[in-house]
């Protein structure tokens, strides 16, 4: 569960990523893989639009709300991960074996 939880988790980031580096230089969204990588990204994003305000400069866009994305989803991952855990940690049970040791100290 850990792996296929951290693999969607990346794939994601890496999709991610590639939305806010292309926004942030400017990249031609007439191009037909920027207009596919906006899109997709866009189901993924689109919550978090409106948090904050994009700052424009010319055709380069910084966009916050892909940034915030980024980090909600890890930390959804990383929660599920440690929920993960504690679900399917193996049990112990309630009998312990403990051993201990004497020093022999001189007198």
């Amino acid at each position: 569960m850990r792996t296929i939880t951290y693999f969607v988790l990346g794939v994601l980031e890496v999709i991610l990523f590639l939305r806010f580096l292309f926004r942030l230089l400017g990249a031609n969204q007439s191009n037909d893989f920027i207009m596919f990588l906006y899109s997709l990204s866009l189901v993924f994003v689109g919550a978090f639009n409106g948090i904050f305000n994009d700052q424009a400069l010319g055709h380069s866009v910084f966009e916050l709300s892909t940034i915030v994305a980024m980090l909600i989803y890890a930390l959804i991952a990383w929660g599920i991960v440690s929920l993960g855990e504690i679900v399917f940690a193996p049990r112990m049970s309630g009998q312990q074996n403990v051993v201990t040791t004497r020093r022999n100290q001189p007198m």
